[in-house]
């Protein structure tokens, strides 16, 4: 889908006063991220109304007034144009504003008229590779995969070592952490992830239990964070109870991935637990994350 984003207008927009150096080169920093992901189609700064004019038709005549205007909550600085997924990717790219953190700074997210169409399959499903490695994961009865390019994320939450024969004591994991989640200052989001990195020769490995955060001032010193870098993914969905889900990974590298033609990235894979997860059932919002490369 395709929408604008409105950044409205505040009072040092309105009075003509530009950005300081450091909030340029964050919002710099934004676009190219916003660009190289693919979401950004197009953008524009608008000059404060006290550069416009303002048309109104009450009648046979309009009435013509040269601004400013007072009404600020009304007013549009700039705009963006995105194509993403679904609003709910819209939202996450929005919380990345580095502007995000004003106290006076307001988006409006406004789907387009002409941006309704579905993504087209050639967005999630690239290249012949992948398609044929689609076909594969679904004669495995691991459905249909998408192949995502995942955006940069920072995720902190609790750590611990493991090796495959002890992997069974990951759950046990998520109890200790999910009431203390609360201890995360710059949780970005609600979805959580179980990142699996650091993988040794002697088949141990790391795993986090955590959340996206947008900084880590503040981070508790017991907990720890792990870059998840902007690649391309094979995304794979678990429909089972959550219990399976590690018989689901396993026919995902030991059954398709050597048969599927592509390469994996030596990069954390994870689990991503969205807000449709129910803990209580055990069932619903769940996706494994594998890195491959273009």
């Amino acid at each position: 889908m395709k929408l604008m984003v409105i950044v409205k207008a505040t009072k040092r927009y309105e009075a003509g006063l530009p950005l300081d150096e450091k909030s340029l080169s964050e919002l710099k920093s934004y676009n190219e991220l916003l660009t190289k992901e693919g979401i950004l189609v197009s953008k524009e700064e608008l000059l404060p109304s006290s550069k416009g004019v303002r048309m109104q038709f009450n009648g046979p005549e309009p009435v013509v007034s040269n601004g400013p205007f007072t009404e600020l909550n009304e007013l549009v600085a700039a705009y963006w144009i995105w194509r993403v997924k679904s609003m709910d990717e819209a939202l996450d790219w929005a919380k990345r504003c580095p502007s995000s953190k004003s106290t006076d700074f307001a988006l409006e997210l406004r789907p387009m008229l002409d941006g309704e169409s579905p993504v087209p399959a050639a967005v999630n499903v690239s290249n012949l590779h992948e398609k044929e490695a689609a076909k594969r994961a679904e004669a495995l009865g691991l459905g249909s995969p998408k192949f995502e390019n995942g955006h940069e994320l920072l995720i902190a939450g609790m750590n611990q070592s493991y090796m495959f024969v002890s992997r069974v004591h990951i759950p046990s994991q998520w109890q200790r952490f999910m009431p203390q989640v609360g201890r995360i200052p710059g949780r970005v989001g609600q979805t959580t992830y179980g990142v699996c990195s650091t993988f040794r020769s002697d088949g141990g490995f790391e795993y986090l239990s955590g959340v996206e955060v947008s900084q880590t001032d503040g981070i508790p010193a017991d907990f720890s964070t792990v870059k998840l870098p902007g690649q391309r993914y094979a995304v794979f969905t678990h429909s089972d109870h959550v219990s399976s889900i590690a018989k689901t990974i396993d026919t995902i590298w030991n059954k398709w991935f050597p048969e599927s033609g592509l390469k994996h990235v030596e990069a954390p894979c994870f689990e991503r637990y969205t807000e449709a997860f129910n803990p209580q059932t055990g069932m619903g919002g769940m996706e494994i994350w594998i890195p491959i490369q273009k």
